[in-house]
């Protein structure tokens, strides 16, 4: 089948891929039991993919609890890499790969991308950070596995990176959405158009959420197909889901990692079709085996097969992680929400800010809006109508009066990096 690179597995019927994730997840028992951790919580076997339910959570807090090495299932003289997290919100996480980890997430990740049509003609400008984050080195190594040509430019320095796009005619790009937002507008300073001076053709948005809305206002500016991809630390990083061409849903590579969807507040397993917490066990980890991992990220399986003809089963794009919810005037709401309803909107730019706070003991929103060029110094009127417009179908939509402020092109704070959308000053 044209677009898949690794083997046959990408189509493999469900019963021979159940009876694969059965043979890998005992093997897996076999190798976690030899850490500190999963020593005395897992059985020796399991004789059917229903059991792994009886099976308890892996929570971020225990691998807090087990740093630096309590879940290292190998010698550490057979591990190459380990990837932590920054331990800004408490202990550092540590994930450990053996050379066999690294070579596998390799090939994930070329599998991912070259579905998505990247091969290795291609020049693939790689604008995410490297080092302890997974997402930088993910691609990088996938890139080159695929044999593509790989420019490791990693994140910021807005004038090189258009310099380099330029220079080499890259075609394929790894950046964050907010960055490829704030990336357009030095490419207008420049008087560069990325549609009829560059070649770009591909790129792969990461790192952050970001709505639907967003990703056709990247392609639109670009003018080029942007796909969505899925992936945490923990699994490893990038590679875990990615989208195909058909773009309804990211295929799970289910040869690599079982996937559940669970109810956040009850650990109760969901269908297809229910909205709920993420819980992923890889399959061929060596160095440090992860068992029903529950990953705070909130999203649905899609039933059915895809037209693309791969089996492995895809889920929805994440709408938010679970400590990632508002809850404003006891109403639950996810900032994608708020980014849905303002990238839909033509007149909006590309930014925006929540601010939360506390007026009178009551909690309040305000959100922050840039708006373009010709609307913010055209009509009084018109820039009125605007925001009451925005207020309407945010109400519509997160269920509650927002206070919305409009504010002039670029003034808002920017990040080369992963945006913050939400400050707040509640606790303050």
């Amino acid at each position: 089948m044209e677009g898949t690179y690794w083997d046959r597995v990408e189509t493999i019927q469900r019963d021979g891929l159940k009876k694969l994730q059965l043979k890998r997840l005992n093997k897996t028992f076999e190798r976690a039991k030899k850490s500190r951790f999963y020593r005395d919580r897992l059985p020796e076997t399991i004789n059917s993919l229903d059991a792994l339910k009886d099976i308890p959570f892996t929570t971020k807090s225990d691998l807090r609890s087990s740093f630096p090495n309590g879940m290292l299932s190998v010698p550490q003289e057979e591990i190459i890499r380990l990837h932590s997290s920054s331990g800004t919100t408490g202990r550092a996480t540590v994930i450990y790969h053996t050379r066999s980890d690294i070579d596998s997430w390799a090939d994930l990740v070329a599998r991912s991308m070259y579905m998505t049509g990247v091969r290795k003609s291609d020049v693939f400008q790689n604008m995410m950070g490297y080092g302890l984050f997974t997402g930088g080195l993910g691609l990088h190594y996938g890139s080159e596995r695929l044999g593509a040509l790989t420019i490791p430019a990693s994140s910021g320095n807005s004038i090189r990176q258009i310099r380099l796009m330029k220079e080499f005619n890259s075609t394929v790009i790894h950046i964050t959405p907010s960055y490829a937002l704030h990336l357009y507008i030095l490419f207008q300073e420049e008087c560069i158009d990325p549609v009829s001076d560059l070649h770009l053709r591909i790129a792969f948005l990461g790192a952050e959420p970001y709505s639907e809305e967003t990703r056709k206002r990247i392609e639109s500016l670009y003018g080029l197909d942007a796909f969505n991809s899925y992936g945490l630390s923990e699994m490893n990083g990038p590679g875990v889901a990615f989208e195909c061409p058909v773009k309804e849903g990211m295929h799970v590579w289910e040869d690599s990692y079982i996937l559940e969807v669970v109810d956040p507040e009850t650990g109760d397993l969901l269908s297809d079709g229910e909205e709920g917490e993420i819980v992923l066990t890889t399959l061929k980890r060596e160095g440090m085996p992860v068992i029903r991992y529950r990953t705070g990220d909130i999203a649905s399986v899609f039933p059915g097969e895809c037209p693309c003809g791969r089996t492995h089963r895809r889920i929805s794009r994440i709408k938010g992680r679970t400590d990632d919810m508002l809850i404003i005037k006891g109403v639950n709401l996810y900032p994608m929400q708020i980014e849905k309803i303002l990238m839909d909107i033509p007149e909006v730019g590309n930014n925006y800010l929540i601010e939360i706070e506390k007026i009178d003991y009551l909690d309040s929103i305000n959100i922050k809006v840039e708006v373009r060029p010709e609307i913010f110094h055209g009509d009084i009127i018109e820039l009125e109508n605007l925001k009451k417009r925005i207020v309407e179908d945010l109400k519509n939509e997160i269920l509650i009066h927002p206070r919305i402020t409009l504010v002039e092109p670029n003034s808002l704070p920017r990040s080369e990096g992963k945006a913050v959308r939400v400050v707040d000053n509640r606790s303050k």
